[in-house]
């Protein structure tokens, strides 16, 4: 139950390394953005440090080029373009019979409504796959038993700045307690914090389920609300037996213990 993280942290390179000095040197949680870096730094990380390269470079590049499509805003204006963003006169239900008026990058109104949803929803964008981001979880068993999991990530490409995704957030993209067990999370993080599908892993086992029936249980959760979203958990009790489960793509996650020479890789079918 010791958590640390940052989010939204530029130039240092190691963010699980700050995450580690937040949990272990503060009575904080979390840290973001600029004090995150500055904090990292002051705590012997190196920094700050460019890490943009050139292959991001030439990414970011061909994107601003194609007018920043695909990105990840709805309901604005220009829906096609690199901004700046405006609301859409059609933007959201919630809008209906505002008030307002642009000028420059002010935006003025009145809320006048509200908005519910029940049922299936749609996924809020089709650019996570598994091959546009770069999330790492990772969870140990000490000879003591002791369980540790950690996740990082650069988070999804073409990401709105400032965007914070599931990494850093306890109970979403990673969760552990030495009585019961560990997971971890990868995919669409946007859509996947909003069911802590980690913690209800762990939860689940603590109730008894086995790791692969809580791993399957909790995607399912968040498939019947979002049909199309994109991603897994992989579930580890404390006597070391591990499951996975996905929805939308092929997910292999990789384990190791003392008695073996070399990694296995596991392969999850949806």
């Amino acid at each position: 139950m010791e958590v640390g993280a940052v989010a939204a942290m530029r130039y240092v390179k190691d963010g699980i390394k700050a995450a580690k000095l937040v949990m272990e040197h503060t009575q904080h949680t979390l840290l973001v953005g600029e004090k995150a870096s500055v904090f990292a730094i002051s705590m012997g990380l190196p920094g700050p440090t460019n890490l943009s390269s050139a292959e991001s470079f030439e990414k970011w590049a061909k994107w601003k080029q194609n007018d920043c499509q695909p990105n990840f805003r709805k309901n604005v204006f220009p829906a096609n373009g690199c901004g700046p963003y405006h609301l859409s006169q059609a933007a959201s239900p919630v809008l209906e019979g505002t008030c307002g008026y642009i000028r420059g990058e002010d935006v003025y109104g009145k809320w006048s409504g509200a908005s519910s949803f029940s049922g299936v929803l749609e996924k809020n964008s089709n650019l996570i796959g598994r091959h546009n981001h770069d999330t790492i979880s990772m969870a140990v068993i000490d000879k003591m038993g002791h369980i540790a999991v950690g996740t990082s990530t650069n988070g999804a490409t073409f990401k709105v700045p400032g965007r914070v995704g599931d990494g850093p957030i306890a109970g979403s993209s990673a969760y552990a307690d030495d009585e019961v067990g560990a997971c971890g999370a990868t995919g669409d993080g946007d859509i996947m914090m909003r069911f802590l599908p980690c913690y209800q892993v762990v939860e689940s086992m603590r109730q008894g389920m086995e790791p692969k029936h809580a791993a399957a249980n909790a995607i399912s959760r968040i498939a019947r609300k979002y049909p199309d979203f994109v991603g897994a958990v992989f579930a580890l009790n404390r006597k070391g037996i591990h499951a996975g489960a996905c929805h939308g793509w092929t997910f292999q996650y990789s384990i190791r213990n003392s008695s073996m020479v070399d990694v296995e890789v596991v392969t999850v079918v949806p």
